[in-house]
């Protein structure tokens, strides 16, 4: 099955995209495992966040407080449930299943992975009772950044540069989005926002290979003679 300009649906992940974002996912991971060692069992903002912006109170006023809430709102599990159905929803009605358990599988690993950081690093902000590394919103809104760019990719036909742009901007884009509204509302500290991209780029690229894996190719029928 293929797409506009010879792009193939065949899988997920196109192949001349595996090796760039193999290479961009694991220096992502390396990020988080860095900045987690660092700031494991800390309840302060570090020297990089004091910098780049208050960390600990609500530093937006209105309008942008609307704006920033209404960002937060997709990664609460009420928005987050409904920005994954709509997803799902668009994949199925594309005929492409394998980007629908993309969708799902991506989504599903960077929750599950985002909630046994929190717990493993013990990062905390406005009291011991609220984890904060990663930032489990920003990694989430990266996933789908991720996943729109690895999808369009592979429907466009891009090449190894192009689509390897293309997912990197959208990466960046989504994450700085929601990274802005967390830090703007006093959620995170910057280096969760950070961290939660971080996150998103590193993970999302293994939900793509797994999907792939679940879902092969349909093979042709033999001809019959």
């Amino acid at each position: 099955m293929t797409g506009r300009d010879g792009g193939t649906r065949e899988r997920v992940l196109p192949a001349v995209l595996r090796m760039p974002l193999g290479v961009v996912g694991g220096l992502a991971a390396l990020v988080v495992v860095a900045l987690g060692v660092l700031y494991a069992g800390r309840g302060t903002p570090g020297r990089a966040d004091r910098w780049v912006f208050s960390p600990t109170a609500d530093s937006v006023r209105p309008p942008w407080r609307y704006a920033a809430l209404a960002v937060d709102f997709v990664g609460e599990p009420g928005g987050a449930v409904l920005s994954i159905a709509a997803a799902v929803v668009g994949c199925l009605l594309a005929r492409w299943p394998r980007a629908a358990v993309f969708v799902v599988v991506a989504c599903g690993l960077v929750v599950g992975t985002t909630t046994l950081l929190k717990h493993l690093v013990g990062r905390t902000i406005h009291g011991d009772g609220n984890l904060s590394y990663p930032s489990g919103h920003t990694a989430f809104a990266t996933t789908l950044a991720v996943v729109a760019g690895v999808l369009a990719a592979g429907w466009l036909g891009l090449g190894r540069t192009r689509g390897t742009v293309l997912v990197v901007a959208v990466s960046v884009g989504g994450g700085a989005v929601m990274g802005w509204a967390e830090v703007a509302l006093g959620a995170h500290y910057v280096t969760d926002a950070v961290a939660g991209w971080c996150t998103g780029l590193a993970l999302t690229p293994v939900a793509a290979g797994i999907a792939d894996l679940v879902i092969r190719p349909r093979r042709p029928c033999p001809s019959r003679p």
